[in-house]
């Protein structure tokens, strides 16, 4: 079998999410307005941290990536979910079905180490604060996050090479709003084991290492945030952290619902709700999470904002 022979495949329909026409206007509001609030939201995050010298610490850095991240990372469903809100289904080409497989895989992968490493950065600031800026400096921060990256990327070849390989005989149309690995092994007509099997090694060691790791952290954290003799002192340690564990638990629970269960277990529409959240929701709420719970960021977006106001403002009386 030619792995890589895509030009002979043919094309597949998404199967969207509704097709009563209410139903779908009223969806696509909703999630044009997500996916707005996502790319306002994490491009004014990524921006501020890029332009505010204030905010050039390790945090903000992973911070920014995560924004970017997140930008990429509804980018690559959202648009085609609202075309098939307006047209009841969508058709995608083989091609654009494993690119967006792929890249959609890309990013989850990412996202699941970035938040690891965003753990242990707020664990090497409370529990070990001395040494922070040997440990977390500039040049460890770049070498950790082009890791992340270059991981995301590497694992998810491998994912799609081996969802591409199959031959899909069976039906053309996805029961998803998306190409995502579950649905698609549903369309297969030759054995999926090894996909199976690549899905809870791989992917399971990378979901699970990264949970792990962030669990050892957070707990590392607490521990250090009760030593802490001071109510204040407590409130401000555990105030960095807080909206970093919000966003982890949201993230890794759905990711572990979706992919960590039994395939008898799959059922269409859970698996549209959980995706959703994981790929639409989360995106638009980090901003939120992060700027609201953090005095520091929405002080600086507020500098950003008003800057580019106040710059705009002199250009146009000029």
């Amino acid at each position: 079998m030619n792995w890589f022979n895509w030009t002979s495949k043919a094309d597949f329909t998404l199967a969207g999410l509704s097709n009563d026409e209410s139903v779908q206007c009223f969806l696509f509001v909703i999630f044009l307005l997500l996916y707005l609030m996502s790319l306002g939201g994490n491009l004014t995050i990524a921006t501020t941290i890029w332009v505010e010298s204030k905010l050039h610490k390790p945090m903000y850095f992973f911070l920014g990536n995560l924004s970017f991240l997140d930008i990429c990372y509804s980018s690559v469903t959202v648009p085609k979910l609202l075309l098939s809100l307006t047209e009841g289904g969508s058709e995608i080409s083989y091609r654009g079905c494993m690119t967006q497989l792929y890249f959609y895989v890309s990013c989850c992968s990412t996202e699941c180490l970035l938040l690891s490493v965003m753990g242990f950065d707020r664990y090497v600031a409370i529990c070990n604060p001395m040494h922070y800026t040997t440990i977390m400096n500039r040049q460890k921060c770049v070498q950790l996050a082009t890791g992340l990256w270059l991981t995301g990327f590497l694992t998810s070849i491998i994912h799609t090479v081996f969802t591409a390989r199959l031959p899909y005989c069976k039906s053309h149309r996805i029961s998803h709003f998306f190409c995502d690995i579950p649905p698609m092994l549903k369309l297969a007509c030759s054995d999926t084991f090894l996909n199976k099997l690549l899905i809870l090694t791989a992917g399971g060691f990378l979901g699970l290492s990264s949970f792990f790791l962030t669990l050892v952290s957070y707990i590392q954290i607490i521990s250090a945030i009760l030593k802490i003799h001071t109510k204040v002192g407590r409130s401000r340690a555990f105030s960095t952290c807080a909206s970093h564990l919000i966003v982890v638990l949201i993230f890794f629970g759905s990711i572990s619902f979706m992919y960590m269960r039994p395939t008898s277990g799959y059922s269409l529409e859970q698996d549209h709700i959980v995706s959703l959240l994981y790929a639409v929701v989360t995106p638009a709420l980090n901003p939120i999470i992060y700027s609201l719970r953090n005095k520091e960021v929405k002080s600086a977006m507020k500098r950003t904002i008003n800057k580019t106001f106040y710059s705009k403002m002199y250009v146009s009386n000029m």
